[in-house]
């Protein structure tokens, strides 16, 4: 059984010579923008500060790599001129929530800034990703100070990371988004065909537009932070006219529309046995599955227009605020003590062993 998704057909912008200046640019304006709120700030609040507070920590970090994240919406939404819909429930603004949703492609889980800055989250989201991206200089860095949860997708070498990680996002007071992706990988029709068989041979749905999701993640995420939680957010991304890479995105060619569909569940409405969430999660994807299949026919998600634009004011206010912090650390940097210089090595040196060997400051005061 095929999806329904539709085939690629003529990308929405032509990939012209100054959308290409343009894009490389934004991205080395957001590596070095990353490096220097990591270098010079993000360091500080998530290894120093974090000897004394927990809390006082992660709220700094959050800070720092919030008005970092802010950037990449002001990119999708005011640079491009890519269309975010939002559809589905109205959610209310700073809660504590877990969040899964369909992982179409690779850059699914950069839209999930979109909403997260519309909801003053963008610091407090957390990703569960595969641990090669870890690897990946400066960026990793972030990841790791932001404290992604980085996986091996094999459950018996992942058990202990993630509820070790898992433990320690307990306290309510901690802003928290942990996003899901269930599926444990992006869409492709390869991929599609081989969940369709295993399905059939293990008597589950069939899905078109999804793949099986893998239930012992969402579990145990479940199963800790339950009690700290304030919903569940169900959230279906679909893409117009075509399905973007992430160059497609940095070159401003394509997306031409983003829907994302939310539905806000209470934790009541959540069974508590493992076995009742596989079948709860199983569900809530042959309706995504279904949904998709509705959106590829149609166009658009049920009950849109949910959230408004972003304030075109406040992110050129963020971006000049980033960029003023950015240019004064590099001329300090390059025009100052060498004792800069030695800071940012040895800081750099401690970023890429942390990251590598996943070492996290313990508070000397709880």
């Amino acid at each position: 059984m095929e999806s329904s998704a539709p085939k690629l057909k003529q990308r929405h912008r032509a990939l012209t010579t100054l959308r290409v200046i343009r894009g490389v640019l934004c991205l080395i304006i957001l590596i070095l923008t990353a490096f220097v709120l990591l270098v010079f700030f993000g360091f500080w609040t998530a290894v120093p500060l974090r000897f004394f507070s927990l809390h006082h920590s992660r709220n700094g970090t959050a800070f720092f790599f919030g008005i970092w994240i802010a950037l990449w919406p002001f990119w999708f939404e005011k640079l491009n001129k890519t269309k975010v819909v939002f559809s589905g429930d109205f959610v209310p603004p700073k809660e504590r929530v877990l969040l899964i949703a369909n992982h179409r492609t690779e850059v699914d889980w950069m839209y999930l800034w979109d909403l997260a800055l519309r909801k003053g989250r963008e610091g407090a989201i957390r990703y569960i990703l595969k641990s090669s991206l870890m690897k990946m200089p400066v960026f990793g860095w972030v990841f790791h100070v932001m404290e992604f949860i980085p996986v091996e997708r094999k459950w018996e070498a992942d058990e202990s990371v993630m509820c070790k990680m898992l433990s320690s996002f307990k306290d309510p007071q901690d802003p928290l988004w942990l996003a899901v992706f269930p599926e444990g990988t992006d869409f492709t029709e390869q991929k599609c065909i081989r969940s369709q068989m295993y399905a059939s041979e293990n008597g589950l749905p069939i899905l078109k537009n999804v793949l099986l999701p893998k239930t012992k993640g969402f579990y145990a995420c479940l199963e800790k932070l339950k009690d700290s939680l304030d919903a569940v957010y169900d959230v279906t991304i679909g893409y117009r006219h075509n399905c973007p890479t992430f160059m497609d995105n940095a070159y401003g060619i394509d997306p031409s529309e983003v829907h994302i569909h939310v539905e806000r569940i209470s934790l009541s409405d959540i069974p508590s046995s493992e076995d009742e969430v596989s079948s709860w999660l199983m569900s809530r994807f042959s309706l995504k599955d279904q949904m998709l299949s509705d959106f590829y026919e149609l166009g658009c998600f049920p009950r849109e227009g949910t959230e408004v634009g972003l304030s075109t004011m406040k992110c050129i206010l963020n971006f000049i605020f980033v960029m003023i912090l950015t240019a004064t650390c590099m001329y300090l940097l390059f025009f100052s003590s060498i004792w800069f210089k030695v800071y940012v090595y040895l800081v750099c040196a401690y970023m890429a062993s942390a990251t590598y060997f996943d070492i996290r400051p313990s508070p000397i005061f709880v």
